[in-house]
């Protein structure tokens, strides 16, 4: 064997068996002198294999724990059988690698030929896992398209069905997939609600990375896990009601609110009045009714009245200092 890198690769699955192999016998495996393969476990070692060598008039070489892990050659069988697992360990066979087993599965199938991939899919279709709880089931293929755009740091285009049946589209950014041992989550930079959100991967549909790079944004506190439990909390607070009326068009508020708020009803050529319920914040509210930049008047919650008057007294306060700094 005289190409060099192919007989690299053909020497390092040999050293991957777990034996001791006489420097004779891998000469004799590749076709090459002993003293080519003495210089081939020298590139093996250059390149961070941790190949040992043992002393005596036959002499044996064999591959052993190092300080970092290098990369393995697997055969299909190998392939296929640890594609199965990890798909198994993110699917929550074994509670607490599943973020490490969607990782890893997203790097093997990135290079898994096709043949193997149809094998490891037709075992998956044939097996059914025994969950837990109500976590909805979630395709590999899904997790793993949402956790290379999480590593890439691409944005990522799905479709969304909310807990009341609702699809809309999405695009956001993906800053990290979270296991709550039975569901997953992923917690993402809303682009078309300008906020944070967090969705439920069983819920996703179509997930496409857009290929458009991005910078993370720094999340408003903590970590993707604290941003999660904090808005699971939101969704359990009660609904109320929210009665705003705006002095502008039907079609010009409905343009700078979230649709997800519903749409105002026209009361008059420039004036509509928004009926609907919320479980967001009142400061949330608050803000997102500031912003659609003109005059409204609010008849419920008082809450929502209460932080708006907040808000306004500290807009004032803010522009009463500037140029004074």
């Amino acid at each position: 064997m005289t190409d060099t890198p192919a007989r690299l690769l053909s020497l390092l699955s040999l050293l991957q068996t777990p034996r001791e192999w006489p420097g004779s016998e891998l000469a004799e495996r590749l076709g090459v002198s002993p003293r080519t393969i003495r210089r081939d476990i020298d590139r093996l070692r250059d390149l961070g294999y941790p190949v040992e060598a043992s002393k005596g008039a036959v002499g044996g070489y064999r591959l052993v724990a190092g300080s970092a892990m290098p990369p393995l050659l697997l055969d299909d069988e190998e392939a296929v059988a640890i594609a199965v697992g990890l798909r198994a360990g993110a699917g929550h066979a074994i509670e607490g690698i599943e973020e490490a087993s969607v990782r890893a599965l997203a790097k093997l199938e990135q290079v898994l030929p096709s043949r193997l991939r149809r094998r490891v899919s037709t075992l998956q279709a044939a097996t059914m896992p025994l969950t837990r709880g109500d976590g909805g089931t979630v395709a590999p293929r899904t997790l793993t398209t949402i956790a290379s755009a999480v590593t890439g740091k691409e944005r990522l285009r799905f479709g969304y069905r909310s807990g009341d049946g609702t699809r809309t589209k999405r695009q956001v950014e993906p800053y990290r997939l979270v296991s709550t041992g039975w569901r997953w989550y992923l917690v993402a930079y809303d682009l078309g609600r300008a906020d944070w959100r967090t969705f439920r991967v069983d819920r996703v549909s179509d997930p496409f990375a857009t290929g458009s790079r991005f910078t993370p944004r720094e999340l408003p506190a903590g970590d993707a896990a604290e941003l999660l439990g904090k808005s699971m909390a939101a969704r359990t607070r009660a609904r109320f009601e929210v009665d705003v009326s705006f002095a502008a068009p039907a079609d010009f508020v409905a343009g700078r609110l979230p649709s997800f708020l519903g749409a105002p009803a026209p009361t008059g050529p420039d004036s509509c009045r928004l009926r609907t319920e919320s479980n967001d914040s009142p400061e949330w509210l608050a803000l997102r009714l500031a912003l659609v930049d003109c005059e409204f008047t609010v008849h419920a919650p008082t809450s929502l009245t209460d932080h708006l008057k907040d808000l306004g007294a500290r807009l004032t306060r803010a522009a009463g200092r500037a140029g004074h700094g």
